[in-house]
């Protein structure tokens, strides 16, 4: 999807334009269609194995103030993507949102309304955002594990990084941009991947040596993960032919943090064959771990209960064990952190609950 050769892209923002001056020109009241980007129009793709967009949508046209505003908009925003690809510069979405303030009437309320317009012709053009030459004001996360690259550097010679041997303890940081042309997956010594919601435990698998000691490959999700990182694992596992375990908190949102790696968001569902990994598996924490564990727990709050019922409709949710442990969590009424494994000590998670997860699940033998 990233283009070397940026003329494909470049064209299709023409058309964008070329379409909104034919209407002009036929005196028809400009629009433009786009999926409905909603929890309802996510359909399963059998074919890619990831949630797509499905056929209802929504037109953005020009009847109303608004709606000429954001037409005004999107013809700012292309004029603006085509300059940068033409002079070869980037920008974040932040600087974009701060650029419109040049654009008079077609400046931007807030900076969300910037990167839904950015999303909008992700959809309209089939480009990804990077093809803009747009990126987030942060990088991906961390990746530590017997693992070399090569990355382009900004001199443009490829430098080869082993993720064990030439990083400190923080890992290899992923870039933004994780395609071919930037960054070569050389070779892959490792049985799986294990993809981590928190830092803090990351950290503690990388302190204690779990990477090596159990042949993984060890990602930091950061959180809700950015898109360099999902493009990476997603990389990382079609190429290397690894499985893929993701490792959270025990909460509706957290889930969805699985859910975006597994199957796709539902805002950038357009691309989901590009950034989710379908065969990835959930490692926990999960419901059923806070009994057999026993571990410390929270009461969920309102929030919280009303993010699980959610879950319950989501179609990503909706096989037997997400049901059934969705369902469990609403009945206990609780949720627990992965910190929470270290009521057993430092050194449980890596020498009891994890190689007890990871030989149910079949990934290693115990």
């Amino acid at each position: 999807m990233v283009n070397k050769d940026y003329s494909q892209v470049l064209t299709k923002i023409d058309m964008i334009a070329e379409k909104i001056y034919n209407d002009l020109q036929e005196t028809k009241i400009p629009y433009l269609n786009l999926p409905t980007r909603t929890k309802a129009n996510i359909k399963f793709d059998d074919k890619l194995s990831v949630w797509k967009y499905g056929k209802s949508s929504t037109e953005r046209n020009a009847k109303s103030l608004d709606g000429a505003y954001m037409i005004l908009r999107t013809m700012y925003m292309a004029d603006f993507i085509k300059e940068m690809i033409k002079v070869k510069k980037s920008s974040t979405l932040r600087e974009m949102y701060y650029i419109s303030e040049g654009w008079d009437l077609a400046k931007f309320h807030s900076q969300d309304e910037s990167n839904l317009l950015a999303e909008d012709l992700e959809v309209i053009t089939n480009c990804m955002r990077e093809d803009f030459k747009l990126r987030p004001e942060e990088d991906g996360a961390r990746v530590i594990g017997n693992l070399t690259i090569d990355e382009m550097t900004r001199n443009n010679t490829k430098k080869k990084i082993h993720c064990q041997d030439d990083v400190g303890d923080a890992g290899y940081s992923i870039p933004y941009n994780v395609e071919k042309d930037k960054i070569t997956i050389k070779s892959c010594d490792a049985d799986f991947i294990v993809a981590i919601e928190t830092g803090g435990m990351f950290d503690r698998l990388v302190e204690n040596g779990f990477d090596k000691s159990n042949r993984a490959v060890l990602v930091h999700l950061k959180g809700q993960p950015a898109r360099s990182t999902r493009r990476f694992i997603k990389r990382l596992s079609t190429e290397k032919k690894l499985p893929v375990l993701v490792f959270t908190d025990c909460d509706p949102w957290s889930y969805r943090i699985f859910a975006s790696v597994a199957y796709g968001a539902i805002k950038t569902a357009h691309i989901s064959e590009y950034l989710a990994t379908p065969s990835s598996q959930y490692l926990g924490v999960t419901p059923s771990d806070i009994e057999n564990y026993e571990l410390p727990t929270d009461t969920l709050t309102t929030e919280d209960i009303g993010a699980l019922k959610s879950e319950l409709t989501d179609p990503r949710f909706q096989d037997n064990f997400w049901k059934g442990e969705i369902k469990l969590q609403l009945k206990m009424g609780r949720k627990s952190e992965q910190q929470a494994l270290a009521k057993y000590g430092l050194d449980y998670v890596t020498d009891t609950y994890l190689p007890e997860k990871l030989s149910e699940m079949g990934i290693i033998k115990k």
